[in-house]
């Protein structure tokens, strides 16, 4: 690679071309998170009462279901991309940062599917 200068030992040792893409992903979900949060905040403010059967009828509801479905998947993926950067930066073994990052992926993916679960089973009525 090189002769043993210093320029030699880092010469061709440059950018992975990645973090731009994985810092604008984390950016979108970030604004995704704030928007679907204002309107869950806004839209729950409006109910009338906060009993099982008006929560549940507000969920059941298309756009209201629709937009928790929407802030599941983003939250997650958002937590997801945060926790892949710290893993990558603190864990330096290879075989645990796999294991770390295998871990995450399947958490993060559990979690998010269990979530629209619980949203498509009152959306559809099976809230028993």
């Amino acid at each position: 690679m090189g002769n043993g200068t210093s320029i030699g030992r880092v010469r061709g040792l440059g950018s992975a071309h990645e973090g731009a893409h994985h810092w604008l992903l984390q950016r979108f979900t970030a604004v995704g998170n704030l928007v679907l949060m204002l309107f869950l905040v806004i839209s729950l403010a409006l109910l009338p009462g906060y009993d099982y059967a008006t929560m549940t009828g507000w969920a059941s509801q298309t756009l209201p279901a629709t937009a928790l479905a929407l802030l599941v998947i983003s939250v997650f993926w958002h937590a997801r991309l945060g926790l892949q950067v710290l893993i990558e930066d603190y864990v330096h073994t290879p075989g645990n940062k796999f294991a770390f990052i295998a871990l995450l992926n399947l958490a993060s993916a559990g979690g998010a599917v269990f979530g629209l679960v619980s949203i498509a089973r009152i959306a559809l009525g099976g809230n028993s």
